[in-house]
């Protein structure tokens, strides 16, 4: 069963969705929007998504938005097992938590920062800088002494924050200063299609952002 897949060309939540569908083997009908030119704004669209973000999937008429949530649906009704998102409630509340803490304070601060960028050739409120680089503390924390970030094998939770974080990096802020986040992020280079995904996907919004300062 093909899945109709609306993104956008080096979007870091719809990386992650890319990255899952690889791991599962789920065949992806790409569907393009562009949001510079407001197609997420179709009427067409809106039907699908009244929220208007990416990404967006529509599997056999059953659509879903939010990335995190489709992480979620797509392994608990396509995967082979529970190993990238348990079903034993402590360790799935751990997945969940480290999934809200991207949506809510890592991913959330560095778009609320960069993303105008993309708009309007300004960054956002320092304030959302300095509340990135906390997060991105706090990431290191949870990473100290373990090679994942929600347990003792990978979840989505290393697929949804491996697609922010590495977008942190293409834009060209400082991960360094975080040595668990960067052993982190070197054993994530062994996923399938990181390559194909991640590292050309942030190719593209490398230089969008670079064309837009």
């Amino acid at each position: 069963m093909t899945i109709d897949f609306y993104y956008t060309e080096g979007s870091s939540p719809c990386n992650s969705v890319r990255l899952l569908a690889k791991a599962l083997n789920l065949d992806l009908n790409m569907k393009t929007l562009d949001l510079r030119k407001q197609e997420h704004l179709t009427p067409a669209y809106l039907k699908i998504n009244p929220l208007h973000t990416v990404p967006a999937i529509n599997d056999d008429g059953f659509t879903l938005a939010e990335s995190r949530v489709i992480l979620i649906y797509l392994v608990e009704k396509y995967g082979k097992d529970d190993s990238l998102y348990p079903k034993y409630p402590q360790k799935k509340a751990i997945v969940n938590q480290r999934l809200y803490f991207d949506i809510s304070t890592l991913y959330s601060n560095f778009s609320s920062y960069c993303g105008p960028m993309f708009f309007t050739g300004k960054f956002g409120a320092e304030s959302h800088l300095i509340k990135m680089q906390e997060a991105l503390q706090v990431l290191d924390k949870y990473l100290d002494g373990q090679n994942w970030v929600a347990g003792d094998s990978l979840t989505i939770a290393d697929i949804a924050l491996t697609a922010s974080v590495t977008a942190i990096q293409a834009l060209g802020f400082d991960v360094s200063k975080y040595p668990n986040v960067m052993k982190w992020c070197e054993n994530m280079k062994k996923l399938a299609g990181y390559d194909e995904i991640i590292v050309k996907g942030n190719e593209i919004i490398k230089n969008i952002f670079n064309s837009m300062k």
